[in-house]
This record gives structure tokens, C-alpha cells and sequence, in this order.
């Protein structure tokens, strides 16, 4: 998973809560640049879904007998697919969490 979208929708995520907080911010060197959030959402997703598409072509590849495919690689690319998924649940679970919070705000 990218690492640099993942930590711009926290930081749109955080200025989002800042602002609904009614905190003001400092600076305009530290607003978050203007990003489409579902279109990042929708890029991680499918980086996640094309490295465990990635891992299992591997595994295929392995299991079919194919020569040039290692086990340690399929390994690695199980555990890198595994890594990216867990990552996208806690994403997830941190907006489910962030949006039951803005929605329990007293207006």
C-alpha cells in the first residue's frame, strides 16, 4: 500500500476534525493540499487488490510446477499481500471509527 496516500487521507482526516473541532489552523504552509478523497480511497484499494492478485498468480504459478518461481517468493508476496490487507482494515476501521465521531458531534 502507498504510504503517502495513506498518510494524506489521515491528514485530511485530521484537518476535517480540527475544523469540525473549531480549531483554527496556524498557517496556510500547513493545509492539506486539495486531494479527491474517494479518489485515494479507490487507488489503495486497488493497490491492495493488485498485489494479492499479484501473490496469487504466484502461488498459481508455484503450485503448477512452474521453474522459475521459488518458494520463498511466493512467501513473501503472500505476507506482502497479507501486510497490505491488514493495513486497509485498520484505514477502514479508523473512518468507520472517524465518522461515528463526526456524527455523534452535537451541533
Amino acid at each position: 500500500m502507498d504510504k503517502s496516500g495513506i498518510d494524506s487521507i489521515l491528514q485530511q482526516l485530521q484537518a476535517t476534525s480540527a475544523l469540525a473541532s473549531g480549531v483554527k489552523k496556524q498557517s496556510g504552509a500547513d493545509e492539506v493540499a486539495s486531494v479527491d478523497f474517494s479518489e485515494k480511497l479507490k487507488a489503495a484499494v486497488d493497490q491492495v487488490n493488485n498485489v494479492q492478485q499479484a501473490a496469487d498468480k504466484l502461488s498459481m504459478q508455484f503450485v503448477g510446477g512452474e521453474s522459475n518461481v521459488d518458494l520463498h517468493e511466493v512467501m513473501i508476496s503472500l505476507q506482502k499481500a497479507n501486510v497490505s490487507f491488514q493495513s486497509m482494515i485498520q484505514v477502514r476501521n479508523k473512518l468507520v471509527t472517524a465518522y461515528q465521531e463526526i456524527m455523534n458531534m452535537q451541533v
